[in-house]
C-alpha cells in the first residue's frame, strides 16, 4: 500500500499487494527489539504524577481542538423512572422476539462479554445476512452525539431503534410488526403502558428511550479511569511510557482525547477499499460532499482491548495490527486503470487525513503503546 500516482497493475496484483501489506500491519517482531529514544521512567512518573493539566503538553497538529482526559462526567443519581425504564431496556436488548423471525436480540451483534461488541469483522442479521461493518462498542454511547461508522444521525434514541428495521439485521417491516410481536406478550404490554402512559402502545421513542436508559448505565472504571482520579499506582512503568507515546511520537491525541478518547470526528486512513469489491465510502454515504469520501468516525477507546477486531470492517484482529497500520502512515488507495484513474471520486478517496504519517516507532514503544492501550 504505497501511495498511488497514476496507474497500477491489474486487479490480481493489487489484491496480492494490499495483503501482503495488511499481514505486514498485523505483525509483530519481536525478535529484535529496538531500544527506543525515551525518557527514563522514573522521570515519566514524576511529570505524570500530578493531575491531567499539569502533564506534558500533547504534540498537536494545527487547528486540533484537544480538550484535556478527564474523569468521565457523573451522572445524576437514576431516578424510579429512570430504573424502572432501564430494567425494561434490558429485557428488550436481549429478546430475539424483536427480530422478523425470533432469531437476532441487540445482544447478538453487541455482547456484554465481547466488549458490547460480536467479536466478528461484520455483523450477521436475520437468516445470517452479513452487514458491511464491524459491530461497533456501545461503552459511552450516551456521550458520543454522533453515531455509527458514518454518523448517519444525532438522535440517539433513533440509532438504537434503526437495526430494528435494517434488513440486514433485525429486518421489521415497521414499528407496527414490532408491535405486534411485543404486545403478544401481556409483560411487555403492562411495561409500556405503565411507563408511556400518554402514548398508545408500544411505539418506536419508547423503545429508543428505555434502551437508552439501560445503555446509559453500562460502562466501566478502568484502571486509566483510576489513574485520573489519583491512583498513581494504577498504572506500571511500561503503561505510563505508552502514555506518554500516546500524547507525544505515537500522535494518538490528535484524534483521541477528552473523557470518550474520541474527538467526534471523521477521518480517512485509506482504508475504504475504494475500487474494490469492498468498497464503502463512509462518511460519503450520509452526506454526499466529496470531502467525505473513505472518512468514518474517530471511535471511543474506552475499553478497547475488549471490543477486537478492529476498524470499520474489522480489518484487524488485534491492537498491533492497528498500531503498525498508523506506524506506517495509514492505508492506500489506488487506481489500477485509466478508468478508475478518472473517476471524479478517486482523488478524495486518496486524501489521507492530514494527521496520519509515518511514526517510526520501535518495537518497544510499540509494547508499551500496547500496554497503555490495555488500561483504557
Amino acid at each position: 500500500m504505497v501511495e498511488a500516482a497514476g496507474l497500477r497493475a491489474p486487479r490480481r496484483a493489487c489484491v496480492g499487494f494490499a495483503v501482503a501489506i495488511l499481514m505486514f500491519c498485523a505483525s509483530s517482531h519481536p525478535e529484535a527489539p529496538a531500544s527506543p529514544e525515551k525518557v527514563e521512567s522514573t522521570t515519566l512518573r514524576q511529570l505524570y504524577a500530578g493531575p491531567p493539566p499539569t502533564w506534558p503538553a500533547p504534540e498537536l497538529d494545527a487547528g486540533v481542538a484537544f480538550v484535556e482526559f478527564g474523569e468521565r462526567p457523573r451522572k445524576a443519581p437514576p431516578t424510579e423512572r429512570t430504573r424502572a425504564l432501564a430494567a425494561l431496556g434490558k429485557q428488550l436488548f436481549f429478546d430475539p422476539s424483536l427480530s422478523r423471525d425470533g432469531t437476532v436480540a441487540c445482544s447478538h451483534c453487541h455482547d456484554p462479554a465481547r466488549g458490547w461488541s460480536d467479536g466478528r469483522p461484520v455483523s450477521a442479521g436475520v437468516g445470517g445476512l452479513r452487514g458491511r461493518r464491524n459491530a461497533p462498542s456501545l461503552f459511552g454511547l450516551d456521550h458520543a452525539g454522533l453515531w455509527g461508522w458514518t454518523g448517519r444521525t444525532t438522535d440517539l434514541r433513533a440509532q438504537l431503534a434503526a437495526p430494528l428495521f435494517d434488513p440486514l439485521e433485525m429486518a421489521n417491516e415497521d414499528i407496527a410488526a414490532v408491535a405486534r410481536s411485543l404486545d403478544r406478550s401481556p409483560g411487555y404490554r403492562e411495561a409500556f403502558s405503565r411507563r408511556f402512559p400518554e402514548a398508545e402502545g408500544v411505539t418506536i421513542e419508547g423503545i429508543g428511550e428505555a434502551l437508552e436508559a439501560y445503555l446509559a448505565g453500562i460502562d466501566e472504571t478502568t484502571r486509566f479511569d483510576a489513574f485520573l482520579a489519583g491512583d498513581k499506582a494504577a498504572l506500571s512503568d511500561i503503561e505510563i511510557t505508552g502514555l506518554h507515546l500516546f500524547r507525544t511520537k505515537a500522535r494518538c491525541a490528535n484524534c483521541h482525547f477528552g473523557p470518550r478518547l474520541s474527538d467526534g470526528f471523521f477521518h480517512n486512513l485509506r482504508l475504504s477499499f475504494f475500487g474494490e469489491p469492498a468498497e464503502d465510502r463512509g462518511r460519503y454515504d450520509v452526506t454526499g460532499r466529496l470531502e467525505d469520501v473513505g472518512r468514518f468516525r474517530t471511535p471511543s477507546l474506552r475499553q478497547v482491548v475488549r471490543t477486537a477486531p478492529y476498524m470499520h470492517n474489522g480489518l484487524f484482529a488485534d491492537l498491533r495490527g492497528v498500531i503498525n497500520l498508523y506506524d506506517r502512515g495509514g492505508g492506500e488507495v489506488w487506481a489500477r486503470n485509466a478508468g478508475e484513474a478518472a473517476n471524479p471520486l478517486n482523488p478524495h478517496a486518496q486524501r489521507l487525513s492530514p494527521h496520519i504519517r509515518k511514526l517510526g516507532l520501535s518495537d518497544d514503544e510499540k509494547a508499551a503503546l500496547l500496554a497503555f492501550l490495555s488500561t483504557l
